[in-house]
């Protein structure tokens, strides 16, 4: 038997051009298999074959468990304990094993062991074939359509099967069976038991490529394409940068006669690319990524990660594009949210803050409403700015004298310090929040400022109100309301 085993590992390891390694772990398993079959129960079998010799033997073994964890599997584990007094010494995470009775290879079944064989050497072939396609480093692979599954595309490309999915397809696209077609990289699916490569003609990546395929200058480093954005199949914006003063990185982009745009396009299915200088500047670039709008103004709102884009009628509809299209692009082309608004939508903002504003300061300060648009008008937007700016900058305001400043900044420190000592004592009162799982110091002191103080005012806000008050996802908030709630149904019970 022992020479038997090694002509076969010898013999299928030159038919399938694997190591013999491969073969000697499947025929393990093969063996180990039909050892479990004489145990009634679900018992763990350790098979090991001598590489020189072809014998064999076969263990069953269990797996120390520390005594805390219990059995889990008490057919393959012991407990530490236990397992001490069986071999002393041994430790967590280590094998007690029970060598077994050899079993004849005749009685396994040839047909059998061989298939189980085969089927590992099939999984490390592919394994393989998978491992040099990865080593290749490819982002965009061309090849066959092969056949169509389930609105899938099965693409032959070299000796890997790949799958590009319907939801990465560019819409409207007509994909037919001897097509030969480009794609993107997605991803590979080690676990996938089918095609683990999977591709996509729709992720901005694949523009990316196309374009590093078609523009030399970007492999030579003098140009890079720094962020793209696509609405496959219809248009795609990419943010250009060149390196070398000499070089117009969109008119090196688009080619001669738009040669290189036009190939990316054709292999795109027509898809409009709109190309935009990038620039460092976050304002100038959103500028530049609303093209062909012209931009009036631009508000940027650092902490909100956003910007207010000011447009006129004429422009408005461009920078808004079809179905919003060419303000989400360059929302996502920018990585800022992008909010458009007319002179007149700008103006009543304006006026919103500006009263909002008055109202702060001729409450607050005690002021009234002359004095507070004076504040405004010189560019004051909180009492924290009036209390502790430089002295000299306040002097330098003509319609006020030193005295006039000298009460307004004892004003806003007292507005202040009576506003942080009633928070203070809101956040004392709202401490029985912390009873609540999830909430957090930092939290009851958001809360607290919204004046939500008990389990009854955080029970009653919605999953939004919460939401907006804390920065928490929508299903932690949800999560945090239903625990708020609890006290209500062990009240009722």
């Amino acid at each position: 038997m022992s020479r038997e085993i090694l002509l076969l590992v010898d013999a299928l390891a030159r038919e399938k051009n694997v190591a013999r390694e491969v073969v000697f772990e499947a025929l393990e398993n093969a063996l180990a298999s039909a050892m479990k079959k004489r145990f009634k129960e679900d018992a763990d079998i350790r098979v090991s074959i001598d590489r020189a010799t072809g014998e064999h033997e076969g263990f069953r073994r269990w797996l120390v468990v520390p005594d805390d964890a219990g059995l889990q599997e008490p057919d393959q584990q012991e407990l530490y304990s236990e397992a001490q007094e069986i071999v002393p010494g041994i430790e967590v995470g280590d094998y007690i094993e029970d060598a077994l009775e050899p079993i004849e290879f005749g009685r396994i079944g040839a047909q059998a062991a061989k298939q189980a064989i085969l089927q590992k050497i099939r999984d490390a072939e592919r394994e393989q074939v998978l491992n040099d396609f990865l080593e290749r480093g490819e982002n965009i692979i061309s090849g066959t359509v092969k056949r169509m599954d389930k609105g899938d595309a099965i693409i032959e490309t070299g000796r890997i099967e790949a799958r590009l999915p319907r939801s990465e397809m560019i819409p409207k696209e007509n994909i037919r069976v001897g097509d030969r077609i480009r794609s993107w990289v997605l991803k590979v699916d080690h676990t996938a038991r089918g095609q683990q490569v999977i591709l996509s003609r729709t992720a901005p990546e694949f523009i990316r490529q196309l374009f590093e395929n078609e523009v030399p200058e970007i492999e030579q480093g003098l140009l890079e394409i720094k962020a793209a954005a696509r609405d496959a199949g219809v248009r795609a914006k990419i943010a250009v940068v060149a390196y070398d003063k000499r070089i117009d990185p969109i008119g090196t982009c688009v080619g001669m006669r738009g040669s290189r745009v036009t190939a990316v396009r054709n292999e795109l299915g027509g898809e409009q690319v709109d190309i935009v200088l990038w620039a460092e500047d976050p304002a100038e670039f959103v500028i530049g990524a609303l093209a062909p709008a012209h931009v009036e103004s631009i508000v940027v709102d650092e902490d909100k990660h956003a910007m207010d884009v000011v447009v006129d009628a004429e422009n408005l509809p461009k920078a808004i594009g079809a179905r919003g299209q060419n303000v989400r692009l360059a929302s996502e082309l920018t990585g800022w949210q992008i909010n458009i608004m007319t002179p007149e939508e700008n103006q009543n903002r304006q006026e919103e803050e500006r009263s909002g504003l008055r109202q702060t300061f001729t409450s607050r300060l005690d002021v009234d409403e002359e004095v507070a648009d004076i504040l405004i008008d010189e560019g004051f937007t909180g009492l924290e700015e009036i209390a502790y700016v430089p002295l000299q900058e306040l002097l330098e305001i003509e319609a006020f004298d030193e005295d006039t400043i000298n009460e307004l900044r004892t004003r806003a420190r007292n507005a202040l310090l009576t506003e942080a000592i009633a928070q203070e004592e809101r956040v004392q009162t709202a401490q029985n929040l912390l009873e609540v799982h999830g909430i957090t110091p930092e939290l009851v002191a958001k809360l607290a400022e919204k004046e939500v103080l008990t389990l009854d005012d955080l029970a009653e806000l919605s999953t939004d109100e919460l939401s907006e008050i804390t920065g928490l996802s929508e299903d932690d908030a949800s999560q945090m309301i239903m625990r708020a709630r609890a006290h209500w149904f062990d009240d009722e019970a």
